[in-house]
């Protein structure tokens, strides 16, 4: 088993760092919120007194936080913890961010002799407290090998995108592509409700026929259709549209650079943004369907 800092402790990172410690690793956790820290202080593991006291010592570092800028300050920062971590160590960054900010990180890690791989995560809350996690890996294939001993631990899907940063950028890919598909099928559902259907029938109809998709199936956006899915609990839990609406700027910016053509992404973006402006950001990103509601 191996000795593992993790730093970020939120509603994705804490679970994460709960499933290395019940898989047999020593993990030395930080984060700013003492909540989170008695958290998984509860569950066994170590609480450091700061980041660069969690790394001290570690053979891997895994970092979970909300933007670019703060993984570059981590790492990088005037307060960085770059110096502290050792030089046989691995550096794996799960947070969502831009690709460039993840090969600016790897670069000037490289630049001390440490390795990194970007592995931001796919599967929601749900997935980091059940461990089944998917991670999308860009970086070297024998550091992708070799994270495997700490991502098996919180995850069941693992890919090689390719090199640092195309973890990145396969994950907003992904995401883009999911708020498209949410929006559509929360747009067809109302449809068929302002005409007098039902959504349940509505539902079966479609997953039996050529509009089936994955937020239909499984994560249905209109209440009471399935159980156990954020729409059946007043849109609480789950992925929020604050954070579906970053990933979204994050498509938008990476399509800008390679000049992609990505005019549904473009709407989807607009769209979760209005929601969002609208006061549901804190709402799981299904509750897009309510955009489309009579009101």
């Amino acid at each position: 088993m191996a000795t593992v800092a993790f730093i970020g402790l939120g509603n994705m990172g804490g679970p994460m760092a709960i499933n290395l410690v019940k898989a047999g690793h020593q993990v030395q956790a930080f984060d700013l919120s003492a909540a989170a820290l008695a958290q998984v202080e509860a569950e066994g593991a170590v609480v450091a007194t700061s980041a660069r006291a969690a790394v001290q010592g570690a053979e891997f570092v895994i970092s979970m936080l909300p933007a670019g800028k703060h993984v570059a300050a981590l790492y990088l920062g005037e307060q960085g913890v770059a110096d502290d971590i050792a030089p046989s160590a691995l550096v794996l960054d799960c947070s969502t961010i831009d690709a460039a900010t993840a090969r600016q990180v790897g670069a000037g890690l490289a630049a001390q002799g440490i390795a990194f791989i970007d592995a931001p995560v796919s599967g929601g809350v749900g997935g980091a407290k059940a461990g089944t996690l998917t991670f999308i890996v860009g970086g070297s294939a024998a550091n992708f090998e070799r994270a495997k001993t700490v991502l098996e631990a919180m995850g069941k899907n693992l890919f090689h995108a390719g090199d640092v940063g195309a973890g990145q950028v396969a994950k907003i890919c992904n995401n883009m592509l999911l708020s498209i598909l949410m929006a559509g099928t929360s747009e067809a559902l109302q449809l068929g409700i302002d005409n007098g259907l039902d959504p349940k029938v509505l539902s079966d109809i479609m997953l039996k026929s050529s509009g089936r998709n994955w937020t239909l199936e499984l994560y249905n956006p209109c209440p009471d259709v399935l159980p156990n899915v954020p729409s059946s609990n007043d849109y609480q839990g789950g992925f929020m549209v604050d954070l579906m609406a970053k990933d979204l700027g994050l498509a938008a910016e990476c399509a800008q650079l390679s000049q992609s053509a990505t005019p549904m992404g473009s709407q989807a973006r607009n769209l979760y943004v209005t929601h969002q402006r609208q006061g549901h950001g804190k709402l799981d990103f299904s509750s897009i369907f309510r955009f489309f509601a009579k009101k």
